[in-house]
């Protein structure tokens, strides 16, 4: 199992803006008829590292984009950003959907489509190369965004990490 960071973030400290992925009109089949309800996929960001999803479902489409909103403020987390780009590649997989992340030059833009391009244009990356594999399921794919992003390392950090404590001078 690969490890990612889950840091609570209080949302209300960020100036978010909210986008709507994906909108879903599920039925369940009852004794009268059809129930009908909505599912939706949201995805919030401040545009300057900080990103969350949620999923919701009401029986009104504007009760199940608030709700979905309220999980996605709920849900973020900071990503390590090297620049406009992120520090280094990552390929996460969730469910049948991998999505595979590579850092870019300045000014190449977002290379991406979908839930992908969603999810990254909240975070603030502004230079970045991905590819979408298996799977196109719009929910899994923005799922699988987010572990990656999630498991991105900052680069100082994990240089110290791997070298371990620094030696004490004086010390023998």
């Amino acid at each position: 199992m690969v490890e990612t960071r889950k840091i609570r973030i209080d949302p209300s400290e960020l100036a978010l803006s909210e986008k709507m992925i994906h909108i879903n009109r599920v039925a369940k089949v009852m004794k009268g008829g059809k129930r009908l309800r909505f599912s939706v996929l949201v995805v919030a960001g401040d545009g300057s590292g900080h990103v969350g999803i949620g999923m919701d479902k009401a029986a009104e489409v504007p009760e199940a984009i608030r709700k979905a909103g309220s999980m996605a403020r709920k849900n973020i987390i900071e990503i390590p950003l090297a620049g406009t780009t992120i520090p280094h590649e990552m390929k996460a997989k969730f469910g049948a959907s991998e999505v595979l992340l590579k850092p870019a030059a300045p000014g190449t833009g977002i290379i991406a489509g979908g839930s992908i391009r969603a999810v990254l244009e909240a975070a603030g990356v502004k230079d970045i190369l991905t590819k979408s594999l298996g799977s196109s399921n719009r929910i899994n794919v923005a799922k699988a965004t987010m572990l990656a992003l999630s498991q991105l390392k900052e680069p100082k950090a994990e240089l110290e990490r791997r070298r371990g404590p620094a030696p004490v001078a004086g010390a023998a």
